[in-house]
């Protein structure tokens, strides 16, 4: 994921505060290069005003390497306003243009010469595999082509003394996600918001005159993009530049769809990479799909290609938070670099992946790429191929599925994949409708694989979901879980789930029928169940609130001098504030983590009489709805109104339920899936364990929360989980996101330290195995 961890190790951890940082006599240049992607304007906005935070000069360096050849009015000095209001553009403010001259080495010397006129000798560069191979081989020649620029008298010795080295560090902007090293690039996010949307709005269409969908989208030399949005909308078939279908596929694939639409199901979409290949290397394009389709099967095929609609649009919450910590990071690896520092990133390894699909070795192409990690492709393919019942070896076992606590986006893309993981291992799996008390009153029903087709874009929860907690049912639920001989439980929700898994792990001395493998997934806006870094339905309420302060912030530009107050939910965690203000550029955030007084308070309105100075007239303000008992949003909104009058007016916002509403974000339902299936391999393993041996489950290790921490999929015994959890208040002791505070405080021109991520050591990037899951 985007977020580097290390509070295990709080003593001996890499703590560089910014007292040390200093930029001063230090220029900046900052580019993007390449194809734009969603977010390089956030990562611009923050390299600028980390850099002018740190004291150094930043220059924005327009139409990319061009614009640095061309030198003279493109390189132009930014200051902290000329960033403001584009962390919610798409594309790039600086502009982005290819450039032939900068393959030469005459270019070059040009463009060294236009940065030493400017003292610029750290660059950064935002951009896909193709800039960052330039900025190297320029990094490299730096010295050469200085001594070349004196000794044509263009520069004096002196200059080559004082400007001898050339720091430059990599961003990657790409939506194809197509960059060994990193799990994720700027824009990859929004651009699968973007096929989602498309996706969505073909389905309906699809469905009404039972037609066949053939999407053809971006991704020449990979197919993240595809693999993720077939994984989010339940395709029917994929097809990638990386793994080829075997032979016969075409067979293969209309029997697929006949089946399906033997199924009653009344569409098929089949999404297919733009460079989607064969095993012999030759392109499998949408219009030979179609017509195979039409030809072989009869059906109604149209084709739609999303092309240049996914590089567009509004940059998602993730990629505005991901964007902004790596410009910040960025700016943090120029000041500390020494002319010993190695140059970081992996164009070596990106390379290597093309080089293995050109000569057929695709498994290799597969595990060297990192992101589409093999786990993500058999999931892909478990999800969508029921095999028939002859195949399968029934295990008679039964498995219940039940949802706990509010609703959250994303939670019927997880029912989705544990029925059809369970059903492909051979066991019947039934659906507990209404939660808890639902099961105590029998609300069971066995659930089939068609029955849950179609379920990964809709949002809230199918099954129903209460908040009530076992405690009280126990009897009842135990009564039915013999009724239905229920040999194993999955449980999809937030607090009250985690809560509800201590009371059944409780009970189980009392009563034998809960001595079975229990596993639960976090499914919460809030983001507060212990034992997972990121809980399901967070992205969804995060890009709601992202949204929704963009269209505040438009309301507020067009009335000048104004302040919104806007409350957010999450009970006592204060991850959708923290997170939603660094997304939505916010001049604060109250949190109940970090506690605040009246004179925190008084210092945030004298930081926007200052800012309503300038021209940016306008403020954003988020409050967590438990951050204070007293300090309620009426009360800041009735002081701030005061204390501002005659400066500025006040308005605010309580968003409210919307926030669990909605189709789920890409990265929800993707999580959803993902986390889920993998809960489902772990119940069929605890299974199999126990076969035919009568087994009852009564350790620790069989009554567990399943969640991501620091980008792996952990089991933690949920007996374990309690020494680390903070019951009062419903949050867990330790939360990672708490280190990105100080970043919304410096973005926002507060003073603060901050504390640079383990990463800013820059280690050199190793292969991963296979066993360890990518980025979600």
């Amino acid at each position: 994921m985007a977020h580097h961890d290390d509070s295990q190790n709080p003593k001996g951890s890499f703590r560089k505060f910014l007292e040390h940082l200093s930029g001063a006599g230090k220029a900046i240049g900052v580019l993007t290069s390449g194809g734009d992607a969603q977010g390089m304007n956030a990562a611009v906005r923050a390299v600028v005003r980390m850099g002018i935070y740190v004291g150094a000069k930043v220059y924005f360096i327009y139409e990319g390497y061009q614009g640095m050849v061309d030198g003279g009015s493109n390189i132009v000095e930014a200051d902290w306003e000329s960033v403001s209001s584009i962390l919610q553009v798409g594309g790039t403010i600086i502009g982005s243009a290819r450039c032939k001259d900068f393959r030469s080495r005459e270019g070059r010397l040009k463009a060294a010469a236009n940065l030493i006129q400017l003292g610029i000798t750290n660059l950064c560069v935002i951009g896909g595999d193709g800039s960052l191979t330039g900025a190297n081989i320029f990094r490299r020649e730096w010295s050469g082509l200085l001594e070349e620029l004196a000794k044509d008298g263009k520069i004096d010795k002196e200059a080559v003394q004082r400007h001898g080295h050339l720091n430059v560090v990599g961003m990657v902007g790409s939506i194809d996600n197509d960059f060994c090293g990193t799990d994720m690039t700027i824009g990859t996010d929004s651009a699968l918001h973007r096929i989602m949307e498309v996706v969505d709005a073909i389905m309906t269409t699809a469905q009404s005159h039972q037609r066949t969908f053939v999407l053809e989208v971006m991704g020449r030399h990979c197919g993240y993009l595809a693999l993720v949005s077939a994984l989010a909308c339940g395709a029917d078939w994929v097809f990638l530049p990386e793994s080829p279908p075997e032979e016969g596929w075409q067979e293969d694939m209309c029997i697929k769809l006949s089946e399906n639409r033997a199924r009653k199901k009344r569409l098929n979409i089949i999404i297919v990479a733009e460079g989607a290949i064969d095993t012999q290397n030759k392109p499998i394009t949408s219009e030979q799909i179609k017509e195979l389709v039409v030809t072989q099967l009869g059906y109604d095929t149209r084709v739609t290609i999303l092309g240049h609609v996914q590089r567009g649009g509004t940059p998602s919450a993730f990629d505005r938070i991901l964007a902004s910590r790596m410009g910040v990071e960025a700016v943090v690896a120029l000041l500390q670099a020494t002319p010993e520092t190695p140059a970081c990133v992996c164009v070596q390894m990106t390379q290597d992946v093309q080089k293995a699909m050109d000569e057929g070795r695709f498994k290799e192409a597969v595990k060297l790429r990192g992101s589409l990690c093999p786990s993500g492709l058999e999931c892909a393919s478990r999800l969508r191929l029921q095999l028939n019942g002859r195949e399968l070896r029934q295990t008679n076992c039964n498995v219940g599925v039940v949802n706990v606590g509010a609703p959250a986006a994303g939670m019927n893309a997880a029912v989705r994949a544990a029925v059809r993981v369970g059903i492909s291992d051979g066991h019947k799996m039934f659906a507990v409708y209404d939660g808890f008390e639902g099961f105590a009153k029998g609300n069971i029903k066995e659930i089939g694989w068609a029955d849950v087709g179609g379920w990964t874009g809709q949002g809230g929860s199918i099954l129903g979901t209460k908040r009530t907690l076992p405690g009280k049912y126990l009897e009842d639920i135990a009564a039915q879980m013999r009724a239905h001989r229920i040999n194993a439980l999955l449980i999809i929700g937030g607090f009250e789930a985690y809560l509800g898994l201590l009371e059944l792990s409780a009970a189980r001395e009392k009563h034998e029928e809960f001595c079975v493998p229990m596993v639960m997934v976090p499914a919460t806006v809030s983001n507060n169940v212990p034992g997972s870094d990121f809980s399901i339905g967070a992205d969804t309420a995060l890009n709601t609130i992202t949204d929704t302060c963009d269209r505040i912030k438009q309301s507020a530009s067009g009335t000048k001098r104004r302040v919104f107050i806007i409350e957010t939910m999450g009970g006592f965690c204060g991850y959708l504030a923290n997170m939603g203000a660094l997304a939505a550029g916010a001049d604060a955030a109250y949190i109940f983590e970090e506690p605040f007084d009246i004179r925190d308070l008084q210092s945030n309105v004298e930081h926007l009489t200052e800012k309503m100075k300038t021209t940016i007239q306008r403020g954003l303000v988020l409050r967590n709805e438990s951050c204070s008992e007293n300090y309620t949003t009426d009360f800041i909104y009735q002081l701030y109104s005061e204390e501002g009058r005659g400066v500025f007016d006040c308005r605010k916002n309580v968003l409210g339920h919307m926030q669990q509403g909605g189709a789920p974000s890409p990265f929800d339902r993707n999580f959803g899936t993902k986390i889920s299936a993998r809960a489902m391999q772990w119940i069929s393993s605890k299974l199999k364990e126990s076969l035919g041996k009568g087994k009852r489950f009564v350790s620790d290790d069989s009554i567990c929360v399943l969640g991501i921490s620091k980008r792996n999929l952990v089991f933690q015994p949920v007996a374990e989980l309690k020494k680390e959890t903070d019951f009062e208040h419903r949050i867990p002791k330790e939360q990672w996101w708490l280190k990105l505070r100080p970043l919304m405080k410096i973005l926002a021109k507060y003073k603060a330290s901050f504390e640079v991520s383990e990463a800013g050591q820059l280690e050199p990037v190793q292969h991963r195995g296979p066993e360890e899951p990518a980025a979600i």
